[in-house]
């Protein structure tokens, strides 16, 4: 029995390591975390803006939850000194999405899932680059679709978003929308190992995505594009570098670049009952 256990225990390890190139560090996949498991993941952020030279921060904690094969939620938080002069709590934000299509194959796959999120967040409104990541209170809604394919995976994402805010402060900012069209093209080709032979190899998988914003109130933008690497070891623990650069826009931005790192850890089988 125990033999039984280990064996299909190691097949779904393998199984989540294959697919490891989807695991896109700047947007979600229309795939889940393994059923039944838990994620905490810190993620640290620092901007590069053209008109201010000064150094800034903010950090990430969230909670990910693996409820079942078609349900995840995340629960976030965020730290940082955006918009002020040290440190502090400034948000909040719940994620949810609903994995509704599935076509699986040997080595290949194509999925599509709905997402949802909802934010709060203590900062004022002053930025064209509006986002549920600690700078504004909104809600957001959406549709992902991703390919793999052997050891490449692509994906796609559009979702519409709505910020709230004050009317007054809306008036001082005219130019900067409070809805928008959000999207993404990502793709991650898994670079090592060449074969699976242990759940224990290390996986290092390379990214680039494209993500931009069009905004419904006025004529804003904003293209990015993002390279990253990432490197997973025993199936479990994940480390993310990577930045983004804008390539066109004329949306001001806490930072037109900005540098990543993060860092998380799962645990499988952490929500699952345990029997009498």
């Amino acid at each position: 029995m125990y033999k039984i256990i280990f064996t299909i225990f190691t097949g779904c390890l393998l199984v989540s390591a294959t697919e490891a190139q989807e695991l896109f560090v700047f947007s979600e996949p229309a795939s889940n975390m393994p059923s039944h498991s838990l994620s905490a993941k810190l993620t640290y952020r620092t901007p590069v803006n053209r008109n201010n030279n000064s150094y800034r921060q903010r950090y990430s904690p969230e909670i990910m939850f693996g409820l079942d094969r078609r349900w995840m939620l995340h629960v976030s938080g965020s730290f940082s000194d955006f918009y002020s002069p040290a440190l502090r709590g400034e948000s909040v934000k719940t994620y949810t999405k609903y994995r509704f299509y599935s076509n699986d194959d040997i080595h290949k796959h194509f999925r599509m899932a709905a997402f949802a999120e909802a934010g709060y967040s203590r900062n004022p409104f002053i930025y064209g680059d509006i986002n549920l990541d600690g700078d504004n209170s909104g809600v957001q809604a959406g549709l992902i679709a991703t390919q793999l394919v052997n050891k490449l995976a692509v994906s796609g994402s559009v979702s519409v978003i709505r910020i709230f805010t004050d009317q007054s402060v809306q008036a001082v900012h005219a130019g900067n929308s409070l809805q928008a069209l959000n999207y993404s093209l990502s793709a991650g080709y898994l670079l090592f190992p060449k074969d699976y032979s242990d759940y224990k190899q290390m996986n290092v998988n390379f990214y680039f995505e494209t993500i931009g914003m069009k905004g419904f109130d006025a004529g804003d933008y904003m293209l990015d594009l993002a390279p990253a690497l990432q490197f997973i070891f025993n199936s479990n623990f994940k480390i993310n570098t990577g930045a983004r650069f804008q390539v066109a826009g004329n949306m001001l931005r806490a930072g037109e670049n900005n540098f990543y790192v993060s860092i998380e850890r799962t645990f499988l089988g952490a929500l699952q009952r345990k029997r009498k």
